[in-house]
């Protein structure tokens, strides 16, 4: 997700685990309840699962730009800002939700009539 100064890797897990569980938490009940053909509690799941990941991808952002913010020259801030740089594995993280909510969106309501 994040790669501090080209040293080493830093995933969801590492930059907030409890957060990075709850993102996991909310994926596997989405997945259960679409084998379960829970579609109430899948929809409720798509829909957080793609808000949790875009307040991740905020909270990222936000912690990037204020984590040299005690050095008192900017020119030097901003080298050490843009020395974090954010790999493809976002992309990845928002596919998934995005797909799920598509999926959620372009399903059809079942329909059942009685005695057929």
């Amino acid at each position: 997700m994040l790669r501090p100064f080209h040293l080493f890797n830093m995933n969801v897990y590492m930059l907030n685990q409890p957060y990075g569980m709850v993102i996991m938490l909310v994926g596997v009940i989405g997945i259960l309840c679409t084998v379960l053909n829970q579609t109430k509690v899948t929809r409720i799941a798509a829909f957080a699962s793609l808000i949790l990941v875009v307040l991740l991808y905020i909270a990222a952002l936000l912690k990037v730009k204020a984590s040299f913010g005690f050095i008192p020259f900017k020119g030097v801030e901003g080298f050490f800002t843009r020395q974090i740089a954010f790999k493809w594995g976002w992309y990845i993280l928002f596919a998934g939700p995005v797909l799920s909510v598509l999926g959620v969106l372009a399903s059809k309501k079942r329909v059942y009539s009685e005695g057929q």
